[in-house]
């Protein structure tokens, strides 16, 4: 199998969960596996650390994002390719695994279009149109290069920072680089980890939903789960088999995640 692994910001604060490491160890040598992470809290805490306060806007569909100019493209892409990414390469490396780190703009390994508007709700609760900054949306995926790497035992660690028109750096979401990137090299499964067991509505787990089903309920999801419920059904719609949501803190997360053992499902049908 060709499995992609998103490894969100939640479970990167402090590292990578040692068991998630030893897990994609044990499976290593049966499945092609390409880790694609987030990190956005740390993305903060270091620019305020560096006198760069962050602006968060939100869009008239509820979705929270940073606002990115020039400046803290480059500081996102200093935290996501040069600290974060490292760490997982450190840690795969303590486990006897080969990991690679690159980020998204190299080799267009993700090809963004930047947006040249956004439309967010105002503190006044209006709808306005603001310059876009160095946000994108990834629209291509250098498969070939990712391929390559896999055929040679690596596992690639990919940054979500995608390479603008003009080579400029674009803030991608990490949930979506993921779920591009499955679609990208026709993997069988793509693994969103969480810090919580998987989508929950009206209180309880769900554990399995069809794309349909997912777009349907998409307003009744909190901002941070939502981005994750959009990139499996893109994903999906994109020709990968299934998408998992799940808890990365677990024991053998991945492997019960492949199992469908206490997650959320996403298919087609």
């Amino acid at each position: 199998m060709r499995i992609v692994v998103k490894v969100g910001g939640s479970l990167m604060k402090t590292g990578v969960p040692a068991s998630l490491i030893e897990d994609i160890k044990a499976l290593a040598s049966l499945h092609q596996i390409i880790i694609v992470h987030g990190g956005g809290e740390v993305v903060t805490e270091y620019a305020t650390r560096l006198g760069k306060e962050q602006k968060f806007v939100v869009s008239p569909d509820g979705i929270r994002s940073r606002y990115t100019d020039l400046e803290t493209a480059e500081i996102y892409q200093m935290v996501m390719s040069g600290l974060l990414a490292k760490r997982i390469v450190r840690a795969l490396a303590k486990a006897g695994l080969s990991g690679v780190s690159v980020s998204g703009a190299d080799a267009r390994i993700l090809s963004g279009k930047r947006k040249s508007k956004l439309v967010i709700i105002d503190d006044r609760g209006r709808k306005v149109a603001i310059e876009g900054g160095y946000t994108g949306k990834v629209v291509g995926v250098n498969a070939p290069l990712l391929e390559s790497l896999l055929s040679q035992g690596y596992v690639p660690v990919v940054s979500p920072v995608a390479s603008g028109d003009e080579a400029e750096p674009l803030n991608v979401d990490g949930d979506r680089a993921a779920s591009a990137v499955a679609a990208g090299i026709r993997a069988d499964a793509v693994v969103f980890f969480t810090n919580v067991d998987g989508l929950v509505l009206d209180g309880n787990l769900v554990p399995r939903l069809t794309t349909s089903e997912a777009s349907s309920r998409l307003h009744d999801i909190g901002f941070g789960m939502q981005k994750k419920v959009m990139g499996a059904v893109e994903a999906i719609e994109g020709g990968v088999s299934e998408a998992i949501i799940c808890s990365g803190g677990r024991q053998e997360p991945l492997s019960r995640a492949l199992s469908h053992e206490a997650c959320t499902v996403i298919s087609s049908r």
